[in-house]
């Protein structure tokens, strides 16, 4: 955060009219301070930016600015943060919650200005947070790559019976899972399909990767905390079922038989510049209702 900060991106929910006002009042005021406001094509149309003003794709967005402000939900944020990591940058990211829940995006309207001087003077807090690369083989050769924040699931279609899936961390076989599916998540996903499968709750400082079934057929498969430095690698036995993976809940495809998923952390964190309102503990009582007193 020591370098000056030139160029900041602004992009919102597809389709967040609420923020159509705020985005432009933001622009104006980074303008004011020297700094170019930065808008991907969909998001210059909710700011009303006038025609003929230079836009640049959601895609292209994190290699055009220095600093990312998302206006939207988790779901939003996860999804640049997925853009981020395809573009190879280290780009920091502000998420302000115009969402229900706002676990990730969690700086509030009333804290944004604040925040995002902070982060133009280098006085705010960066959190790295682990991000997994995970690679599809088909055949023996790769099929598909992905980076996902939060989690990569294989489950069972609609109407499959329970699914066996086979895996393994680095060479050593773990456990042959009979389960609805399986949960590989980062620490920043455990409080996502994670936790709603009866997974551990991993503060984002732990390097660790979790695995979690969903709801197995033996009650002794039960979640795994493993080193994040593991490389975990799961194939499904198909017997006739349909088998899904999915990645952030972003992107998926349906498994063939002899497919692989591989799994690793990624070669770059995400950067999540922090409230500096709240701790960590703080988001999981407001958000979740988590340790409170139920009395």
């Amino acid at each position: 955060m020591a370098d000056a900060m030139t160029r900041v991106g602004l992009t919102a929910k597809r389709g967040l009219t609420a923020a159509s006002d705020l985005m432009a009042e933001l622009a104006g005021w980074l303008e004011a301070r020297g700094v170019r406001a930065v808008f991907d094509t969909e998001t210059a149309k909710l700011a009303r930016v006038p025609p003929g003003r230079p836009t640049v794709t959601r895609e292209d967005l994190p290699k055009e600015c220095d600093l990312l402000v998302v206006l939207g939900g988790d779901g939003t944020l996860i999804g640049m943060a997925g853009r981020i990591a395809r573009a190879g940058t280290d780009v920091p990211i502000l998420g302000v919650n115009f969402g229900s829940l706002g676990f990730l995006t969690e700086i509030t309207l009333p804290e944004l200005y604040p925040a995002l001087e902070a982060a133009l003077e280098g006085r705010a807090a960066i959190e790295m947070r682990m991000m997994l690369a995970a690679r599809t083989s088909r055949g023996d050769q790769p099929f598909a790559d992905h980076i996902v924040l939060n989690d990569i699931v294989i489950t069972k279609g609609a109407l499959s019976r329970i699914v066996e899936i086979s895996v393994m961390v680095g060479d050593a076989p773990v456990m042959r899972v009979r389960a609805d599916g399986l949960i590989v998540a980062t620490p920043t996903g455990s409080t996502a399909y994670n936790l709603a499968a009866g997974g551990p709750i991993v503060h984002p400082a732990v390097d660790a990767i979790v695995l979690t079934p969903i709801a197995p057929h033996t009650l002794t498969n039960r979640p795994v905390v493993i080193p994040a430095s593991s490389e975990v690698h799961m194939r499904p036995i198909m017997e006739g079922n349909e088998v899904f993976v999915t990645f952030d809940g972003q992107a998926g495809f349906p498994l063939q038989p002899g497919d692989l998923v591989s799994v690793r952390r990624a070669d770059r964190p995400l950067r999540i510049i922090r409230s500096a309102n709240r701790t960590y503990f703080d988001v999981l009582r407001e958000k979740l209702k988590w340790g409170g007193d139920n009395r």
